[in-house]
């Protein structure tokens, strides 16, 4: 299974889903929702009872009543919270384990957009992407959180629950997708102007087609094989862009921003906001602001007869 016959829409509801982790959340969260709903119920019972006894019993009766009842709901809730307490604190224990043999991603928060970094003990077979996290099904993955600027929030619904990326403190989280599939994320924090628009795509792959992807990440760019392409990378490269954005096999060698060696390959651009096409690309090009306002990309300026070749250069970029 490649990326292209996976769902275009990706799913994104703690209600449904997709690893052992969200599984445990969600049966925490039908565990209080049942209780909730049952004690309610009862409130509302005892409520219309005693209004209905208030008018047939004396004085000393209704003192009596309302002694038992204060007592034996005192004890209800007391054993209910408790019950609660100890489904929350069982369920949290199990999310923080975190098995040692588990593959190893860092994910950087930045206003507004996601760095993510694949480790490896080899330097040469590490690899450095955006806005889109590509994990195995069936495999541990332990994501190691951090932040270059403010405090956000990493939250895949379908996968596990929310974790803070707090400047100059490392957190971690384990996610184990449990099927192939396309999952939405988010930054569950505000983190400035921009919150609503930094969003990612987990992509699950079938361990094969993980590790092909992995190997075709690993590669350098690709080289110019048209005119117009080679006419695009001279664009690029003469242009400011290489002082933000790295292109592995080329002399663009910025970390500001996204790294661009396989951009063609991902499904959206700036941090999930816009579908990754030619139309949407040329306009976060030259005029980025009209789509994220507040964003640290500036416009590009360009000749007449400049813009063409650099798309059909960066839609070359697989």
């Amino acid at each position: 299974m490649t990326l292209a016959m996976l769902s275009g829409r990706g799913i994104q509801s703690a209600l449904e889903p997709a690893g052992e982790h969200a599984e445990r959340i969600a049966s925490l969260w039908d565990v209080f929702l049942g209780v909730s709903a049952v004690v309610y119920v009862l409130v509302i019972a005892f409520l219309f009872l005693a209004l209905f006894r208030r008018r047939r019993e004396d004085s000393a009766d209704r003192s009596r009543s309302a002694f038992l009842a204060v007592s034996i709901s005192t004890v209800l809730t007391t054993l209910v919270l408790f019950g609660l307490l100890v489904s929350s604190i069982v369920t949290g224990r199990r999310l923080a384990q975190m098995p040692a043999h588990a593959l190893s991603v860092t994910v950087t928060g930045r206003q507004w957009w996601w760095q993510v970094d694949y480790e490896s003990a080899d330097p040469s077979k590490r690899v450095t992407s955006a806005n889109e996290l590509t994990i195995p099904a069936g495999v541990p993955v332990r994501v190691q959180l951090q932040s270059s600027d403010v405090v956000h929030s990493f939250w895949v619904p379908n996968l596990h629950g929310k974790q803070d990326l707090i400047p100059g403190h490392e957190n971690a989280i384990l996610l184990e997708a449990s099927r192939p599939g396309v999952y939405r994320g988010q930054c569950a924090e505000f983190c400035g102007y921009q919150h609503a628009k930094m969003a990612l795509w987990v992509n699950v792959l079938d361990p094969k087609d993980y590790e092909r992807w992995i190997a075709a990440e690993r590669a350098t760019s690709r080289i110019p094989a048209t005119p117009e392409q080679r006419k695009g990378q001279e664009i690029f490269m003469s242009s400011p862009c290489p002082l933000c954005h790295n292109i592995q096999g080329t002399d663009a060698s910025g970390r500001t921003g996204p790294d661009l060696t396989h951009i063609a390959s991902r499904r959206s651009i700036a941090a999930a906001t816009l579908p990754n096409n030619r139309g949407n690309l040329a306009g976060w090009i030259l005029d980025p602001q009209h789509v994220k306002p507040g964003s640290f990309m500036p416009p590009m300026v360009l000749e007449q007869g400049e813009l063409e070749p650099l798309l059909t250069y960066l839609e070359s970029l697989r």
